[in-house]
């Protein structure tokens, strides 16, 4: 009878294993981009399946406005108030070089070798560790690269500036480029004065034959193909959807002639298009089939129930009417699920991200959460899911694991960001309170210096952030700009004067 206890156990334990993660960024996608989120033009049938064999989060905050401090914030655990990297900003060797880049010569200023990154913490857990698509937190050679930060497994681009051509002459294969056959233009040409810009044939010389988030989808396949007998973290920040807005033809095609789509003739430092919204929702479809096929494979491989698939975005969609930047059209897709602004500020707009997350047998199928979480929380939420809740660094993250797997749990307390750009912002949500503080640095980009602004608005009965009742609540704001004052530190690299004295 011992003998069997023992063979049963054996056996119990040879099929237990930690679960994979798939941990899939989007890049300036916006919630209502999805179907699941009531998108009414852009087909994403695979994300929608996603979400409706999963949860959907309906609060959920990225870690910043803009790309590198989001993604930071994701890979540390830490909001913007105590994270390394604050803003997007060129390393000191990539300072003025164009954003076709070179390869010695790119990326942004990095994360310090102490850093403890999402990644270190799954490989110290004996996982394989994979990311396919774009960094942003430290060039080639520097101690944010992501061979250094916990990446066995490096695929796509290093700097965020190269990453806004879907057409580059070279991608970095772990520490070394590959060279790409596609002409190698810069992202800011225009169309020249006899070219047509109602005409495809235009628009042919931007136009490469190797895409890049095509062969990043196929680097992501083959790892989870590679590593299907352990357990493995894949992380695939996508470029999709940030412009460039460039496309196959094969995808541009379905969406041709679906809406009034006037051509965007190129110019603030982005290429042109002759169908701009075609190919922002063409973008999209693409991304979400090879999605559809990850989950596919996956399932093929057996792994089906051991395999946590997470979707976020790293901020929100550009704001902006018809024309906007590089031909965006924030407002006809519904983007920002109609909420203030995008990308850049931090109304909701700008920081809302889809989330989504797939357990099959573990969390409950078509539900939702309005809990209001966070990516710092993902660090602490996926410890807790496979396994490994007290072998973490301490993070500003909040476990909402519990939620996840249908049990209850307390409300956060409140959810602080930082940005020192755009003039200077901060923000808290406390419940269904947020209290903006807009240009804090006394200058908004290029514009003339504006008055410091506070204001208060209750998400719940106003969630496009539209009626400062500040004025009607003194003792409230009072209370938030005192957590604000303790959640900020101080930062030599990336300085937020007014916060500071």
């Amino acid at each position: 009878m011992k003998h069997l206890l023992i063979l049963l156990a054996l056996a119990l334990t040879a099929h237990a294993r930690q679960p994979n993660v798939i941990f899939i960024l989007a890049d300036d996608l916006g919630p209502g981009d999805l179907g699941c989120y009531g998108q009414k033009y852009i087909k994403t049938p695979n994300l929608d399946r996603m979400a409706a064999e999963g949860m959907r989060l309906t609060q959920h905050y990225s870690g910043n406005a803009v790309c590198a401090p989001s993604r930071c914030v994701l890979m540390t655990g830490l909001h913007p108030g105590h994270a390394f990297i604050r803003d997007n900003r060129q390393a000191e060797n990539a300072k003025g070089l164009p954003r076709m880049g070179k390869p010695e010569h790119e990326g942004q200023h990095p994360i310090p070798p102490e850093t403890v990154t999402l990644a270190e913490v799954f490989k110290a857990l004996n996982y394989t560790t994979g990311g396919f698509g774009k960094w942003g937190l430290g060039g080639p050679g520097s101690t944010g690269e992501p061979l250094k930060q916990g990446f066995d497994r490096w695929f796509g681009y290093n700097c965020q500036g190269v990453a806004h051509n879907f057409y580059p002459t070279y991608l970095w294969d772990n520490d070394k480029t590959i060279d790409l056959k596609n002409p190698p233009f810069l992202s800011n040409d225009k169309l020249k004065p006899d070219e047509d810009p109602a005409k495809p044939g235009s628009y042919k010389r931007f136009q490469g034959s190797e895409y890049s988030a095509d062969l990043i989808a196929e680097q992501a396949l083959k790892f989870a193909r590679d590593n299907q007998d352990k357990p493995f973290f894949l992380y695939w920040p996508t470029t999709v959807p940030h412009v460039a807005l460039q496309v196959p033809d094969d995808s541009l095609q379905e969406y041709i002639g679906k809406f009034d789509d006037p051509p965007y003739p190129g110019g603030k430092g982005y290429l042109p298009h002759f169908k701009p919204k075609a190919a922002y929702a063409a973008m999209i479809t693409r991304m979400d089939r090879e999605i559809g096929r990850m989950m596919a494979l996956i399932a093929e491989l057996g792994l089906d129930d051991d395999t946590i698939f997470v979707f976020a975005s790293d901020n929100g969609p550009v704001s902006g009417t018809h024309q906007g930047l590089a031909g965006t059209d924030c407002a006809f897709f519904n983007s920002n699920e109609g909420r203030r602004d995008g990308k850049g500020t931090l109304y909701d707009g700008g920081f809302r991200s889809p989330g989504i997350v797939r357990w099959k047998g573990k969390i409950k199928s078509g539900i939702t959460s309005d809990r209001v979480t966070g990516f710092e929380d993902w660090m602490p939420t996926l410890a807790e899911l496979i396994g490994s809740k007290d072998k973490t660094p301490k993070t500003d993250g909040i476990s909402f694991a519990p939620t996840l797997l249908g049990q209850k749990q307390p409300e956060r307390e409140f959810l602080y960001r930082e940005f020192p750009s755009y003039g200077g912002q901060q923000i808290l949500r406390m419940g269904d309170w947020k209290l903006v503080r807009m240009n804090m640095t006394g200058k908004g980009g290029k514009a003339k210096a504006k008055a410091a602004t506070e204001e208060l608005f209750n998400i719940a009965t106003d969630p496009a952030e539209t009626k400062n009742v500040a004025a009607e609540h003194p003792d409230l704001v009072a209370k938030m700009k005192a957590i604000m004052a303790a959640q900020h530190t101080r930062s030599a690299d990336f300085p937020m004067a007014a916060l500071d004295q």
